[in-house]
């Protein structure tokens, strides 16, 4: 029973990070399954792909009929990392796992100082223009972005929409509504990617007392935060997103040290 109840908390907060923040689900499931419910750290990567995609097609669902999602950027973000994606998982292996830990941790932590310096200066810059993905300097970042996301996200084995937001507010000026559910289109794609190649290399792996309730949950919770992102100000969501950045960055680096 303490299984279950863990499993449902722990889906239950991933769902809403998703939900209401575009991001985090997995830089949460995983710890959340490896030191909470015991679940080995392939098995969790697996369990926390599924997780990730089934409540980003959910949050992605909920932020479509709002009008947040901008299609043709989040495509054009997400296919840009695809291969840039794939070489850099090929040497991840060659890298110390407490070495690819600290780079997460320093790499999360500068996320969370790039959304802050957003949010000080939100007050000063429009809100409401969406950014331009078709011109030529907005393509340009667009792919730019997109392939240093997929190299990253391929190197630390991560669904990267902890990234993803402060890379389209930061370098393609969206809006942080706007860039929330256009980074579901990225978190979905690059999750996708990374699902099929571990089903392909090493079959089915999950824990069936543990994925049922997780999973569930984290559905829940994701139209719950949708909800909670609509009664917060673009601001005050940049600023939850970079605590829960800086914090998963602090527990990462502890436990590098310890």
């Amino acid at each position: 029973m303490s299984v279950l109840i863990t499993a449902l908390l722990c889906g239950a907060v991933v769902g809403v990070a998703l939900g209401a923040l575009g991001g985090g689900g997995g830089v949460l499931a995983v710890p959340a399954l490896v030191y909470l419910l015991g679940v080995s750290p392939a098995e969790a990567g697996t369990t926390s792909l599924v997780i990730v995609i089934a409540t980003s097609v959910t949050a992605l669902a909920r932020h479509s009929g709002g009008g947040t999602v901008d299609w043709r950027t989040g495509f054009l973000f997400a296919a840009a990392g695809v291969l840039p994606a794939v070489g850099a998982s090929a040497f991840a292996h060659r890298v110390p796992q407490p070495a690819l830990t600290a780079a997460f941790a320093v790499l999360a932590a500068l996320a969370a100082a790039a959304m802050l310096r957003g949010a000080r200066t939100a007050r000063c810059a429009p809100t409401t223009e969406p950014a331009d993905p078709g011109g030529r300097g907005g393509r340009a970042g667009t792919l730019a972005a997109g392939a240093g996301l997929g190299a990253v996200t391929g190197l630390l084995g991560v669904g990267g929409g902890f990234l993803a937001v402060p890379a389209l507010v930061s370098v393609l000026r969206l809006p942080m509504r706007r860039a929330v559910g256009t980074s579901l289109v990225v978190i979905l794609v690059n999750s996708a990617v990374s699902l099929a190649t571990r089903l392909t290399v090493s079959g089915p792996n999950l824990d069936p007392a543990v994925f049922g309730p997780f999973v569930g949950a984290a559905v829940l919770g994701a139209w719950d935060g949708k909800r909670l992102a609509a009664k917060l100000s673009g601001t005050a969501l940049q600023r939850t997103f970079a605590a829960v950045l800086l914090a998963v960055a602090a527990a990462m680096l502890i436990g590098v040290l310890v």
